[in-house]
């Protein structure tokens, strides 16, 4: 019993400097900032803002209870094993062992978190998924990536919002733009960004031949409202046009959709998720905000490699993993080199591990 509770007071002291590099009091303060103006009568007025503020206060509030919660657990059971010994009762410490090891998995479970040590690691994301070479093959691989991401993200608690989507001719899609919310979401995510590929037996091939097909994946944050860029009107060109998706009977009656490109970058964002122009701009704009930030970060952190001897350039077609359905089974990431076999699985959003494994790989 002695061993086991050295092991468990081990465990609480690892949790309680986890919480310390969290800085949890710093969440708990933010959280109570944000249920004082949920609690403001004119709160909803602003539904936008409303709901954004509703669901970082969520997100936090389950961020803090699972580390509460598991200290508690781990104080409970602390608190049971050592009246145990007081009491000499051994059928308090029955199955103590097993749920020592429990805790220990959930803390192990938790503490992928630390892995996340970047400036935007904890903020939204904004994933775009282009088909690539391949046809109507790579357009449907290119679907078959955007649910699989939808299922991640219902995985780990996230909420999806499309911003645009282009649907392809025969099947699949051409391209789709959409926002995952939640906290850590771009830290879970960003793991994704570079060229996936395909390998399987084509199903709109008549006489079943073993095609390759590419995607390309785009993950950046999503901008914080406090770092909005300043913005020169002549640098911007929008256009307007018809949604072309589904949306009810006034999709295509109203010039809806819009499409906005920064002349000096060349960085286009389309966006046509909803009825109002004047939303889709707003979207629009914060999209391209983002992109333009992200893109500024991206070129200082080349330059720094650059210095340090350093850099691969990322081109299309250098995947960053593959997916083998024929002649066998098996998922790689060609960074961190973890595999997995169960190609199902991680079609359906079992994710996390190549997550983890890719943080670890670029620490």
């Amino acid at each position: 019993m002695e061993n086991l509770l050295k092991k468990i007071e081990e465990l609480r002291e690892k949790l309680v400097k986890t919480q310390i590099l969290l800085d949890l009091p710093q969440m708990e303060s933010e959280l109570l900032t944000l249920k004082r103006k949920m609690s403001q009568p004119d709160f909803w007025n602003d539904q936008k803002a409303a709901t954004d503020i509703s669901r970082r206060a969520d997100s936090l509030e389950q961020e803090l209870g699972k580390w509460q919660g598991l200290e508690a657990e781990i104080r409970e059971l602390e608190g049971l094993l050592t009246m145990a010994g007081e009491e000499n009762d051994s059928t308090l410490t029955e199955g103590a062992d097993q749920k020592y090891q429990e805790l220990a998995a959930k803390f192990a479970d938790l503490e992928f978190i630390l892995l996340f040590s970047d400036k935007h690691d904890k903020d939204n994301a904004i994933i775009s998924i282009h088909a690539g070479v391949g046809g109507v093959d790579a357009q449907d691989w290119a679907e078959i990536i955007e649910r699989m991401y939808y299922r991640y993200a219902e995985k780990m608690g996230f909420k999806t919002e499309i911003i645009d989507r282009q649907i392809g001719q025969e099947a699949g899609i051409k391209s789709v733009s959409f926002k995952v919310t939640g906290h850590y979401a771009f830290g879970y995510f960003k793991s994704e960004n570079g060229v996936h590929r395909l390998v399987r037996i084509s199903p709109f091939d008549a006489e079943s031949m073993r095609h390759t097909s590419f995607a390309l994946v785009e993950v950046i944050p999503e901008l914080p409202a406090e770092e909005v860029l300043d913005i020169k009107d002549d640098d911007l060109k929008w256009e307007f046009y018809h949604s072309s998706g589904p949306g009810g009977q006034n999709v295509n009656k109203t010039a809806s959709a819009v499409r906005l490109v920064h002349l000096p970058t060349k960085i286009a964002v389309t966006c046509q998720s909803e009825r109002s122009q004047l939303q889709n701009r707003e979207i629009a704009l914060r999209v391209w905000q983002s992109k333009l930030k992200h893109l500024e970060e991206e070129k200082r952190s080349k330059e720094e490699k650059k210095l340090k001897g350093d850099i691969k350039v990322a081109e299309w077609g250098k995947q960053i993993r593959s997916y083998v359905m024929q002649p066998y089974q098996l998922v790689k990431d060609h960074r961190s080199n973890y595999e997995e076999t169960d190609i199902n699985s991680v079609l359906d959003g079992g994710l996390q591990k190549f997550s983890e494994a890719y943080l670890r790989a670029i620490k």
